[in-house]
């Protein structure tokens, strides 16, 4: 069941659903909470793996704090909970934000991290797509940010434009960074995303160990829109996270040795 924690002084909305394998621990997207994506991912996985979830301070029903919604803040969190509840190397499976947040993870403290699977996450905030305009807030969202979070209901709109100018000015890695990157990590995203193809192609092809899926006519929600399918595809790299032994590698044949 989830419940508070406190994590290093601050309370955190955490769920632990299972205790049947691996570490695996689910990152949400940015401006939401892990309720509104779990029951996409967490069903297909609560029999193999021990599955963790928070939600990230100024999300869901952790409440907001000093520069909380900057990435080095939130990797600095997710490290903190790998640390001190998870307590042990993971599997990170992150949507949007979250997927990004895995990276960050990955390139700090490489020893909490099994493998990373990142959807329709970018890694720098010059992704080849549009910079993100405002938006009108939802009276749905007003509510749902009433019933959730600790935080009044007029700290949305401050929320929500802190959280805009970080999307066009966040994350700034390179492909170097990436490069740092060792564990397997699968990249998945949608054929229409925010995001070129160029972008997230380029972050498969630096990552030593990457694999990619481009899942077909979906968006940037396509772990809601193709949720069977998106569960099949992480179950398969999860299965065996080795690399892998393909008929006519290319791109991970070993270079022949002259000499």
């Amino acid at each position: 069941m989830p419940k508070y924690i406190n994590l290093r002084g601050h309370e955190i909305w955490s769920y632990e659903f299972s205790r049947n394998g691996e570490p695996f621990v689910l990152l949400h997207g940015g401006l939401s909470a892990t309720e509104d994506i779990d029951k996409y991912i967490v069903p297909a996985f609560v029999q193999t793996h021990h599955v963790f979830a928070y939600d990230r301070t100024g999300h869901g029903r952790t409440g907001d704090a000093p520069y909380s919604l900057h990435f080095d803040f939130q990797s600095g969190e997710a490290i903190a909970y790998l640390e001190d509840i998870v307590q042990a190397p993971a599997h990170l499976v992150g949507w949007s934000d979250g997927g990004i947040i895995a990276l960050l993870v990955a390139l700090q403290r490489p020893d909490l991290v099994k493998s990373i699977v990142a959807i329709g996450s970018n890694y720098h905030f010059k992704h080849g797509g549009q910079p993100v305009a405002q938006w009108e807030i939802s009276d749905k969202d007003r509510a749902e940010h009433a019933e959730r979070s600790p935080d009044p209901v007029s700290a949305l709109d401050a929320k929500t434009e802190r959280m805009r100018q970080i999307w066009n000015s966040e994350p700034t890695l390179s492909l170097q960074d990436i490069e740092k990157i060792t564990c397997p990590t699968l990249i998945m995203t949608a054929d229409d995303e925010f995001f070129s193809l160029a972008h997230i192609t380029s972050l498969y092809e630096a990552l030593p160990q990457g694999r990619l899926a481009i899942i077909p006519g979906t968006s940037h929600f396509l772990i809601k829109e193709k949720p069977a399918l998106v569960q099949a595809i992480i179950k398969d790299f999860l299965s065996d996270i080795n690399p892998p032994q393909t008929r006519v590698p290319v791109r991970r044949a070993k270079p022949e040795i002259i000499g």
